[in-house]
């Protein structure tokens, strides 16, 4: 497979998203511009995912101070394989890394040296629904991880996480919902936005946290 640009033209999906949905293309304007830096930076794929395992389920906050302790331990700022086996078990949990976070970094390292975990480079010509499968072998590593690796580090254009609590917070705040919608029927809604579901998401992440809306509502995203 050729491979895939990291990101997608913007103007293009704007256009797009405002002509087969007015509404969400009223938001577009309210929210202003949306341009992920993450597309433009490298990335290491067992990085990602280890910080995305350490983010699970806790605040911003209390994760980042685990992920800086697990870098000074490793004496390393990039969280590869070979940052993660120099430490045992014993020194990441006392970093505060959870057990069952242990089991799933050391899963992570094993499925790196099997080549289940591509490179970046080999990330680029594999479609997502390939990544997802490939990803989601590794323990503590569900569809909603490898969907914020697909959008926020990759740059693909039509990706609809109808997990993520914020996205649905969006859809609610879009049709002026009583209750969130359920992922079935958002990602029945979702189909008009195709083939860029994904500026979709970033705008109905913005409105989740109350851009654009009178009293703000946070909402923070799900994690598997």
């Amino acid at each position: 497979m050729k491979p895939m640009p990291r990101g997608f033209d913007l103007d293009a999906a704007r256009r797009h998203l405002a002509r087969r949905d007015p509404a969400l293309g009223r938001w577009l304007r309210r929210v202003g511009p949306i341009d992920p830096e993450g597309w433009r930076r490298p990335f290491e794929p067992v990085d990602a995912l280890a910080r995305s395992i350490l983010y699970q389920q806790l605040s911003g906050k209390a994760a980042a101070t685990i992920v800086a302790r697990v870098e000074a331990a490793a004496a390393a700022r990039r969280l590869d394989a070979a940052a993660l086996g120099r430490l045992d078990d014993a020194t990441l949990r006392a970093c505060g890394v959870s057990g069952n976070k242990v089991q799933a970094l050391r899963d992570l390292c094993r499925h790196h040296a099997a080549g289940t975990v591509p490179s970046a480079r080999r990330m680029a010509s594999m479609d997502d629904a390939e990544l997802v499968e490939r990803l989601t072998q590794v323990r503590g590593i569900g569809r909603w991880t490898v969907e914020m690796l697909l959008i926020f580090r990759l740059g693909r254009p039509d990706v609809l996480p109808v997990d993520d609590l914020g996205v649905r917070k969006g859809a609610q705040v879009l049709d002026g919902l009583e209750a969130l919608p359920a992922p079935r029927a958002l990602l029945a809604r979702g189909e008009a936005w195709a083939p860029f579901r994904t500026l979709a998401s970033l705008v109905l992440w913005r409105m989740a946290d109350g851009e654009g809306v009178v009293e703000p509502a946070k909402v923070k995203r799900s994690a598997d």
